[in-house]
């Protein structure tokens, strides 16, 4: 193939995905510039290694290799000790609505900010199904293909996940 019809079949295939793969990487790393740099690796990867995608879900596929990446910058992080889950996540930009009164709004801002607090306190592997699943919609053998993991592996970790996110929701709430 030649490089025009390499970046076409990219672009086709993968630069729909983009949002999710940021959306994951940023939720693993808990930092914005950093989810940037692995959705930029992972979709240079994507790109150079495409010959083996053999066709089915171009989304779980990218996803896969947005985790890995996320992986790795996690442990690379980690063993120079910087580490910082949830400090660069930005607020909601939440425009008051014509029903929505200032104090709705605060409310709902508060209530998202601890969701993000609770779902950052969550070890990796069970944040990332619950973002998977939840905020990007994924099908559990997707998100089983994503997370190279069996589909039962997914529900468990899922129900675990929620349970732990229920769990650090309560902590933060009672802390109010």
């Amino acid at each position: 193939m030649n490089h025009r019809a390499d970046v076409k079949r990219f672009e086709e295939l993968f630069a729909p995905h983009m949002n999710a793969a940021y959306n994951l990487a940023r939720w693993l790393t808990g930092n914005e510039s950093a989810a940037h740099d692995v959705v930029q690796e992972s979709a240079l990867r994507a790109f150079k290694f495409m010959h083996r995608f053999a066709g089915g879900n171009a989304r779980a596929w990218l996803l896969a290799i947005t985790r890995n990446q996320s992986y790795t910058w996690l442990k690379q992080a980690a063993g120079n000790k910087w580490v910082s889950i949830g400090d660069e996540m930005p607020e909601d930009d939440l425009a008051l609505g014509h029903t929505e009164t200032p104090e709705l709004s605060a409310i709902r801002s508060q209530d998202t900010a601890l969701v993000r607090q609770a779902l950052a306190a969550l070890p990796p592997q069970f944040r990332e199904v619950i973002v998977l699943k939840e905020l990007e919609g994924m099908a559990y053998k997707d998100i089983a293909t994503v997370a190279d993991i069996p589909v039962g592996t997914v529900m468990s970790r899922l129900a675990r996940g929620r349970t732990m996110l229920k769990t650090e929701l309560l902590k933060l709430y009672a802390h109010e």
